[in-house]
């Protein structure tokens, strides 16, 4: 199964499916019988994406793709684990996906309860929540240093844990960053406004975007 779009022709089309959805125009490709009927034997997705779960995030719909086109992992805040790093494997060595995005927002539960917990008066979280939201402190801590004794601002928060996490998944995993250096991957962070709709890159490692 190989793959013949490069990233940056992956990103590309993401990009234009992101506006479609922006203004309100969405083709809504490869969402019709005969795709399924051609996706029944196996897949061949063009990217994977690894996202928050929230509920306003829904990837295929916020980049106008159809079925059999992103490979989606997600869970509360995007926070890596090793079922995060096998699952984004899995699509780079045996789906042999050219693009990895990482997807935050703006507005974050899991971003708020971090910057809660860091808190005096913090109320206890349930140990799998918090376990779930504590790798996002370190990107709260650090805005916190930076302002001054100023309001923490939630959404350079999203953005530092975004940059974090992106940061992460490479330290990982030999064998994602090994393909970034090869290039045949590359990795997308990008940080999705839910009002706008836009999904707006902040990092990029590899070459997603055409020179």
């Amino acid at each position: 199964m190989m793959q013949t779009a490069t990233p940056a022709e992956v990103w590309g089309d993401m990009r234009d499916g992101n506006a479609r959805f922006v203004s309100g125009e969405p083709s809504h490709p490869r969402q019709d019988v005969e795709r399924r009927h051609e996706l029944a034997g196996g897949q061949r997705p063009r990217a994977a994406l690894f996202g928050c779960a929230d509920s306003r995030l829904a990837a295929e719909i916020i980049f106008d793709q159809g079925l059999g086109d992103l490979f989606v992992v997600r869970n509360a805040g995007q926070v890596i684990s090793d079922s995060v790093v096998g699952s984004l494997e899995y699509a780079v060595a045996v789906l042999e996906v050219p693009l990895i995005v990482v997807l935050g927002h703006d507005e974050c539960g899991a971003v708020a309860a971090a910057i809660e917990s860091t808190t005096v008066d913090a109320p206890s979280l349930p140990p799998h929540i918090w376990r779930q939201i504590a790798p996002i402190v370190p990107a709260v801590r650090r805005v916190i240093r930076s302002s001054d004794g100023g309001p923490v601002d939630a959404e350079e928060v999203g953005r530092e844990h975004l940059r974090d996490t992106v940061a992460e998944l490479l330290h990982s995993s030999e064998l994602i960053s090994d393909a970034v250096a090869a290039g045949t991957l590359a990795i997308v962070g990008a940080n999705y406004r839910l009002s706008e709709g836009t999904a707006i890159p902040d990092v990029i490692v590899g070459a997603a975007e055409n020179p």
